[in-house]
Order: C-alpha cells, then structure tokens, then sequence
C-alpha cells in the first residue's frame, strides 16, 4: 500500500513541475493598423490586433461601389477575420464602422532612431475594383507615409520579427464623386 501511495504522490510532483513551466511554442501572431493622414502625412492613431496562428497574412476585400451609398470591407483572408470596415457615400461622407475606435498617437511608444526605408517593393497597395480614385494620384508617396510612422516601436518590432512581410496600404475614401480628399486617410497593415 505505501509503494502505491509513494507512486500516486511522485505522479502528482511530477506533473505539477511540468505545468509550472509551460512551453511557448509560437509568438502570437500580431498585426496592427496605423492610420496616416493623406495630405499631411500626419500619423493619427490606430489599432493592435491579436489572431489565432498563422504564417502568412493576405488582405482581401469585399467592396460595394457607391451608387448612393456603398462601403468596404477588408478581412485577414487565411482566418477570415474582419480588420476595417467603412461606408462610401457618394456626394456625401461615410465612416468607418470598423475597429469602432483607435487608440490615440499618444499612446504609441516613440523611438529615438527613424527607421531607415524598406525598399518600394515592401509595400502592397490594396486597390478595389473598379476603384478610380487614384487617378488623383501620379504616385504613391510611399515616403511620406513611411515617414509618419518610421519612428513608431511597433513598427520596429513588428518589422524585426517579420522582415520580409509586406507593408499593407489601403486609402479609405468616404467621400467619392467630388469627394473631399481631406477627409481620406491611408490605413497601413503590418503583421509581426
């Protein structure tokens, strides 16, 4: 009898350190959304966001063109899961619905040391269909963006963790027909 009480007892020792140290397989898997005014540049807020694991990170749209009223809607496509939302008035203004809110600028950690560039090809602008709004654009000012969140930590560790990952752009546009480019901001996406 004392042999198996011994034995029971060791068990539950034993088993007791193992769960005292639990392995961290995976980092968790991150991204956040940084929101970028499009005539200023200025960075003004935005959303971290926490997901179930997985390698890769594509965005995918669900886009309905503004007759009167439209909207989009933007998902991490491998786990199906929303990440923007917003109407698109035409002649009028919508909002994004979305995150519902985001966090202030001055609640992200600044670093000292600008973070140097990617190269152009980092970056992936996410056009709609039929999306005609660019046309007000040559280019993209990757720069400018670049530069309103380059001294964000986030950005340098999200970057650091996941150097080849791409730089997700997409311009929200609520206003269209004459449309209000004051009221149009960039929403950057940046996995870990």
């Amino acid at each position: 009898m004392k042999k198996i009480i011994l034995t029971l007892i060791s068990i539950v020792i034993f088993s007791c350190t193992n769960d005292a140290e639990p392995t961290m397989t995976n980092e968790t898997n991150k991204v956040v959304l940084l929101k970028v005014d499009l005539l200023t540049n200025e960075f003004e807020g935005g959303k971290k966001f926490e997901f179930s694991e997985s390698d890769s990170f594509t965005i995918t749209y669900d886009y309905h063109p503004p007759g009167d009223f439209g909207g989009v809607s933007l998902f991490y496509s491998e786990l199906n899961e929303k990440i923007f939302e917003g109407t698109i008035i035409w002649l009028g203004s919508g909002h994004r619905s979305y995150p519902e809110e985001l966090d202030q600028q001055e609640n992200f950690t600044t670093i000292s040391e600008t973070l140097e560039m990617p190269e152009s090809d980092m970056f992936e602008t996410i056009f709609l269909e039929d999306y005609t709004f660019f046309y007000f654009f040559d280019t993209v000012d990757y720069e400018g963006i670049w530069n309103a969140i380059a001294n964000l930590e986030v950005v340098k560790s999200y970057r650091d963790s996941n150097p080849q990952g791409k730089i997700n752009l997409f311009l929200y546009t609520p206003s269209v027909g004459i449309g209000n480019p004051a009221e149009w901001d960039w929403y950057i996406y940046i996995k870990n």
